[in-house]
C-alpha cells in the first residue's frame, strides 16, 4: 500500500533523533487541523509552523508535508485502525499520542518509510511531549500491529467510507449517485500532480518540465520540489492552476480590448488568464494581504491588473463587459489538493456560504453591462453553492439569462457539461492508468448575460 515517492528517515535537529524534527513539525501541523480547526494552508504559508517548517532542510520540509498529507487524507482509516488496535482506548488528557500514532502509521501503510524507523520516531515523538511520555508502551505496541496487520484490516473495509466524513458522502451519493460517489472519494486519496497554465507553447513547456498537455491546454507534470526552482517560473513562462480552474475564464471567449472584473480574485490565476487574453482587468478581493500576493504573481508574469481592495459583495464601478466571479465556497472539490476541508467544513457551512454567494452573484449582474457576459464559478461539488444558486438567480431575473457551453469549449470533453450547458468537473474525471496524473479539482460554472 505504501506509495512509489521516498521519504527517507534523515533529518536534521540540533540534538534530535534523525528524522523527529520532520515529525515533530508534521505533528503541531495536524494538530493544528484536527485540534485547533487551523486551515491546512494558513499554517503552510504563517505563523508558528511556518516557521518551524521553514527551518528545516528542502529534503525534511518535503517529508513533513507528505506526512501531513497522507494523515489527512487517510485519517478515517488510521483512526479506524488506531481504535481498533489501541483496546483500552487513547488518553483524552495527552492528545499528542494520537498524533503520533497517526504519524506513524501513515508512515508504516502510505509511505516508504520503513517500519522500524516509523515506529521508534513516533515513540520518540510522545516521549518529548510531557502529557504523553507515560504512553510510549501504548504507541510502540500499537504501531507494531499496524505494521503486521494494518494492511490485511483495511483491505477488509471500504477505504472511500472510512476517509469521507459520512454526512459528506451521504451528500454526494444523493446528488451524483453511489457509484460517483465512490468515485469522487476514491480520487481524494491520490496526491493530484502539479497543473499549470501556460501564457504561450504549451508543448514547449510540457518537454521542459517533463509532463504532458491536457486536452484543455494545461500542463501537467509530477515535477517536485519547490515550484519556484522548475524550469520557466522566474521568467513567469507560467502560473500553478489546476485545470479545472483555468476554465471558467475560457468560458468568457475573446475578450482582448474589453473591460474584465475578476471578483475575488485572489490567489489571481483566473486575474492573470484575463490579463493574459488582453484585457483590462480589474482585480476585486477583499484581503489586502492576499491581494499584494496577486500583484506580486503578475509582476512575476509581466502581466498588468487594476488591484482593487473591497467587498466585492459591495464593489461600485461603470458596468464591464465581462464579469467572473469565483465565489468563496466551501471548496469540496477541491479535497484532492486540501485534504483538511472534509475535517474542517460542515453543512452548517454550506448554507452560510449559499447565501453569501447569492448576496455576490447579484451585484455581478449589477456591475454586466447589457450583453455582457457573467462567468459565475465555485469550487464546491455541491448544488447548493452552484446549480442552485444560478437557477435561483434566473428564477428571479428576467433580464438575465443563460449561455450554454457547447463542448468545442471544452476541448469535445462532454462529460464536463451538465444537460443545462454549464460546466461541472468532478474529482474523478480524466481517469489515468498512472493514478498521479489522473483527475481534476470539483468545479461548476454558469455562463449568463444580461438581455
Amino acid at each position: 500500500m505504501k506509495g512509489a515517492r521516498r521519504q527517507t528517515a534523515r533529518s536534521t535537529g540540533t540534538g534530535d533523533a534523525p528524522g523527529l524534527a520532520a515529525r515533530r513539525v508534521a505533528a503541531e501541523i495536524v494538530e493544528g487541523v484536527l485540534r485547533r480547526h487551523r486551515p491546512l494552508d494558513e499554517q503552510l504559508d504563517s505563523g508558528p509552523s511556518h516557521a518551524a517548517l521553514a527551518a528545516l532542510p528542502e529534503r525534511d520540509r518535503a517529508l513533513a508535508r507528505a506526512i501531513v498529507g497522507a494523515v489527512l487524507r487517510r485519517l478515517g482509516s488510521l483512526r479506524y485502525l488506531v481504535g481498533l488496535f489501541a483496546d483500552r482506548g487513547l488518553p483524552r488528557e495527552a492528545p499528542r499520542v494520537e498524533t503520533a500514532l497517526l504519524i506513524g502509521a501513515a508512515q508504516i501503510l502510505f509511505l516508504d518509510v520503513p517500519d522500524h524507523a516509523a515506529v521508534d520516531l513516533a515513540v520518540r515523538l510522545a516521549r518529548a511531549d510531557r502529557n504523553a511520555m507515560h504512553f510510549t508502551g501504548l504507541v510502540n505496541a500499537v504501531l507494531r500491529r499496524v505494521a503486521r496487520e494494518g494492511a490485511a484490516r483495511l483491505a477488509e473495509r471500504d477505504a472511500a467510507a472510512l476517509d469521507t466524513p459520512p454526512w459528506l458522502l451521504a451528500r454526494w451519493i444523493a446528488t451524483y449517485g453511489e457509484a460517483t460517489a465512490q468515485a469522487i472519494a476514491h480520487a481524494h486519496a491520490q496526491e493530484p500532480a502539479l497543473d499549470l497554465t501556460v501564457k504561450s507553447d504549451p508543448a514547449r513547456w510540457a518537454i521542459e518540465l517533463g509532463g504532458r498537455v491536457l486536452p484543455t491546454g494545461s500542463v501537467r507534470t509530477l515535477a517536485h520540489g519547490a515550484v519556484s526552482a522548475l524550469p520557466g517560473f522566474a521568467e513567469g513562462a507560467w502560473w500553478v492552476q489546476d485545470a479545472a480552474a483555468a476554465l471558467p475564464a475560457k468560458l468568457l471567449g475573446d475578450i482582448a480590448g474589453r473591460r474584465g472584473a475578476d471578483l475575488c480574485a485572489a490567489p489571481g490565476g483566473k486575474t492573470a488568464q484575463l490579463a493574459a487574453a488582453g484585457a483590462h482587468v480589474s482585480a476585486v478581493d477583499r484581503s489586502a494581504p492576499r491581494l499584494s500576493r496577486v500583484g506580486d504573481n503578475l509582476r512575476r508574469l509581466s502581466l498588468d491588473a487594476e488591484l482593487v481592495c473591497a467587498d466585492a459583495a459591495a464593489y461600485a464601478a461603470a458596468p464591464f463587459d465581462a464579469v467572473l466571479l469565483d465565489a468563496p465556497c466551501s471548496s469540496t472539490g477541491t479535497i484532492r489538493r486540501h485534504p483538511d476541508i472534509p475535517w474542517l467544513k460542515t453543512a452548517a457551512d454550506i448554507a452560510a456560504l449559499s447565501s453569501l454567494q447569492r448576496r455576490l452573484l447579484e451585484r455581478a449582474v449589477a456591475l454586466t453591462r447589457p450583453g455582457g457576459i457573467l462567468v459565475y464559478c465555485t469550487c464546491s461539488l455541491e448544488p447548493e453553492e452552484g446549480v442552485d444558486v444560478v437557477a435561483d438567480l434566473l428564477a428571479r431575473e428576467p433580464a438575465v439569462k443563460r449561455l450554454p457551453v457547447a463542448a468545442s469549449e471544452v476541448s469535445g470533453c462532454n462529460e464536463l457539461l451538465t444537460p443545462d450547458g454549464d460546466l461541472r468537473t468532478l474529482p474523478c474525471h480524466w481517469p489515468d492508468p498512472d493514478r498521479r496524473l489522473a483527475g481534476l479539482d470539483g468545479f461548476y460554472a454558469a455562463r449568463l448575460t444580461k438581455r
